[in-house]
């Protein structure tokens, strides 16, 4: 199959949305045409609780500004009633009790372009809570005990002065000590797999065919399968590379390609699944807001959470295109990757900000769509059917941290350290609810931006029935 990938400049078709007007995911796609097919579609989701456990480090900004914070761990509720513990990786932004989290990679987060990214990831293996205090403080050479609360101040600040070049010592002597100690022996680690991803999200082709693959990526020792209802009703099974039938009582492994077996008498339409595992949640992944531009997290531990992820397929008779969408912020890139497959056997014709793409069978066209910065957007892909709902691809691009660096609002740890508000503000003493002219800052930086952008990629008459006597 050809692949080929482009960049297009967006026309704005409009640049006003109401805040939190998209909550059904990062990248949700509406309608039967396709699942919910972004990166936070797989994975573990989770409810921000608030700092928990944490001590004062003194942070110098880049401009010498000085302030006085609260650093640690922060919690994280799982849908499932599972906990997740993670550090502030995004110093300036601030966050909100009761903010929903998705699991990702770095790649959609603030650390795309980090280089020490993976030292991160090394302080965070061998750190607290990973590895006990008591230990931790033999570890290092501390003299003396040391708490909870001191190991996380120093796992914390020696984050900081990797993730936001900030210079970070803890108020107490053996926090800053081993804050030293962790920073001078940090090493590049790989990033972390995900807990739970199915890649391709949607794939494409005819009836009769088996359809795929989709491809299984997991830390989890087995997970389970399940076809959707539609599936069920129109006789499409899941298999496994073989042709084998893959039921929802048999475990599937990491690297399994699942496939979809559509009957040859089957009408045109759609079906799903749902890939389901419980595991802890790998140690360094990102976190980042749902449909918000919300402080980054990195987890540092976890209990066993539920994750789940889902992929479709579409198909459709000779004569037609058979196509498949899927979508992924990138944030080295500065936008959204809408990459359209067509497994038919004729021409899938789309216009994109003016630029007519065609998309040939048997091949695929990656488009990169330009989103600022803390913008919310919309990617609309009408279907090559007309009486089938279009692809809609809905989100906040959440990439940097772009708050003046002479104000400081990592969450619950600002300030003097109180507890964190239960009322869906901002966070108790984080410097956010004292810090008017940081609020009013992303006002207008947000004001700049137009607050978001829709970007519509309407279908062409595509050459219905040619190719169709080939």
């Amino acid at each position: 199959m050809i692949s080929a990938r482009r960049r297009v400049a967006p026309r704005l078709a409009a640049t006003a949305f109401a805040a939190g007007l998209f909550a059904a995911g990062s990248i949700a796609a509406a309608g039967p045409a396709a699942a919910d097919d972004s990166p936070g579609s797989g994975g573990a989701t989770a409810t921000l609780e608030g700092l928990v456990t944490h001590g004062t480090v003194d942070v110098t900004m880049p401009d010498g500004t000085e302030h006085s914070i609260e650093g640690g761990l922060f919690n994280l509720a799982a849908a499932d009633g599972g906990a997740l513990q993670t550090y502030c990786i995004d110093f300036n932004t601030p966050a909100r009790n009761g903010t929903q989290y998705r699991e990702t990679g770095w790649g959609s987060s603030t650390l795309h372009n980090n280089p020490d990214a993976g030292k991160i990831h090394w302080i965070l293996q061998n750190s607290y809570p990973a590895v006990d205090e008591m230990t931790l403080a033999s570890n290092a050479g501390i003299d003396g005990s040391l708490s909870k609360e001191q190991a996380a101040a120093g796992t914390q600040a020696a984050i900081w002065e990797l993730s936001d070049g900030v210079d970070a010592v803890p108020e107490n002597e053996n926090a800053a000590h081993l804050t030293e100690w962790l920073l001078s022996s940090a090493e590049d680690v790989p990033e972390p797999g995900a807990s739970l991803q199915l890649s391709p999200a949607q794939v494409s082709g005819q009836p009769g065919q088996i359809i795929g693959p989709v491809t299984v990526d997991t830390t989890a020792e087995s997970v389970f399968v399940t076809p959707d209802e539609a599936a069920a009703e129109q006789g499409v099974t899941i298999v496994d590379v073989n042709g084998e039938w893959v039921t929802d009582d048999q475990p599937v492994a990491d690297g399994t390609e699942l496939y979809f077996s559509v009957p040859a008498d089957a009408e045109d339409g759609t079906a799903s699944l749902t890939a389901t595992a419980t595991s802890q949640i790998p140690v360094g992944r990102a976190f980042t807001g749902v449909d918000t531009v919300t402080q980054t997290l990195i987890l540092a531990g976890s209990s066993e959470s539920s994750v789940s992820a889902s992929a479709s397929v579409n198909w459709a008779s000779e004569g037609q295109p058979s196509v498949a969408v899927t979508a992924e912020e990138i944030c080295a890139e500065g936008g959204v990757q809408v990459t359209v497959n067509n497994t038919g056997d004729v021409p899938f014709e789309l216009e994109l900000a003016g630029e007519t793409i065609e998309v040939a069978p048997e091949t695929a066209e990656s488009v990169v769509v330009p989103v600022q910065d803390g913008q919310e957007y919309e990617i609309e892909i009408a279907h090559p059917d007309e009486t089938q709902e279009p692809w809609r691809f809905t989100g906040t691009l959440d990439c940097a941290a772009d708050v003046d660096d002479n104000e400081p609002a990592p969450a619950s740890t600002g300030g003097s350290g109180g507890e964190p508000a239960d009322d869906g503000t901002d966070l108790a003493e984080t410097g956010s609810s004292t810090n008017p002219g940081m609020i009013a800052g992303i006002a207008v930086a947000l004001l700049v931006a137009g607050g978001g952008a829709v970007f519509f990629v309407r279908r062409r008459a595509a050459t219905a029935g040619a190719g169709a006597d080939e």
